[in-house]
């Protein structure tokens, strides 16, 4: 699940061959023949393969150089018989590469910074998990005085992220179900609004889903729950209000059948499902324009929208 590792800091190793012009000037040899000569003796090449009965064994040379030695012995040109070496017209050794800046912690001295970018799509936990695995492998290897500490870890960010989602809809639920129930007087109002809050958060993940959105603190922040229950609330009230004071009080029936009840709440949710809908319609068009947002600014917002 890890796309790459970014290191800054340290040193990059690598190869380095120091040259000696007088020995180049008296061999008559030049800058390009030796680079010619490294080109050659540094690769890995094929060779077909041979067939022996059912099986078929692939042939490869392999060239690369592996040590200072390597690089010592590779023949650069034979003059008079004689082969000249890389070591008899250069020094080997190991260096590093031009250094273009350094990483500092806590003022106390250089460190190598390393950041794990995850692959698009991955789990995090698991991409987390699996990089502190590889880690605790990686420490047993480690030169003495090596060590390797971790300084920031999603997994306690995401985690707050997905505490707030929990706490939200925990207090979100109480706090429609005590309103409804103080204003209205009826617990089973309050009760019917609180349904709403899981199942459109459900109906926003599926969505969220299957368009592709990852569950950022951008796109979990704009799941704001007085929204998620504003068509609810509207419609609940109007349909408690309705029995309350319905006609079928003035001709003397005190209790309604399942199925006048039935009638009576689709009756009245009907006549405000239309500006419910059109609340909500309103609240979608305000998230429009996020979605015209480009660059830096699109990838922070269109998860919002």
């Amino acid at each position: 699940g890890v796309a790459e590792v970014s290191g800054w800091g340290g040193y990059v190793k690598q190869y380095e061959i120091a040259l000696d012009n007088d020995k180049l000037n008296s061999l008559g040899l030049t800058i390009p023949e030796i680079y010619e000569a490294l080109q050659k003796n540094n690769e890995n090449t094929g060779g077909s393969y041979i067939e022996q009965q059912s099986n078929a064994y692939f042939i490869r040379g392999l060239g690369q150089v592996q040590n200072l030695d390597d690089i010592r012995k590779i023949v650069v040109k034979n003059i008079r018989g004689s082969p000249i070496l890389i070591r008899d017209i250069a020094t080997v050794q190991f260096g590093s590469a031009t250094r273009y800046g350094a990483v500092t912690r806590n003022g106390e001295g250089e460190v190598v910074a390393g950041v794990t970018l995850m692959l698009k799509g991955e789990n995090f936990s698991q991409v987390i998990q699996n990089v502190k695995d590889r880690m605790v492998q990686i420490k047993k290897s480690l030169p003495e005085g090596v060590i390797i500490e971790p300084f920031i870890d999603r997994t306690e960010l995401v985690g707050r992220a997905i505490g707030t989602v929990e706490r939200n809809l925990l207090e979100g639920a109480l706090i429609v179900v005590f309103v409804l129930v103080l204003l209205l007087g009826n617990l089973r109002a309050g009760l019917v609004v609180a349904s709403v809050i899981p199942l459109a958060m459900l109906f926003a993940f599926s969505m969220m889903r299957l368009f592709g959105v990852s569950g950022n603190l951008m796109s979990l922040g704009a799941i704001d729950f007085g929204l998620i229950v504003d068509g609810a609330v509207i419609i609940v009230e109007s349909v408690v209000h309705h029995i309350t004071t319905g006609s079928y009080k003035q001709k003397g029936v005190e209790k309604l059948t399942t199925a006048e009840m039935d009638v009576e709440v689709r009756g009245s949710a009907s006549k405000l499902m239309k500006s419910a809908a059109f609340g909500q319609i309103i609240i979608l068009i305000v998230y429009l324009p996020l979605l015209s947002l480009v660059g830096i600014e699109g990838k922070m917002f269109h998860p919002m929208a």
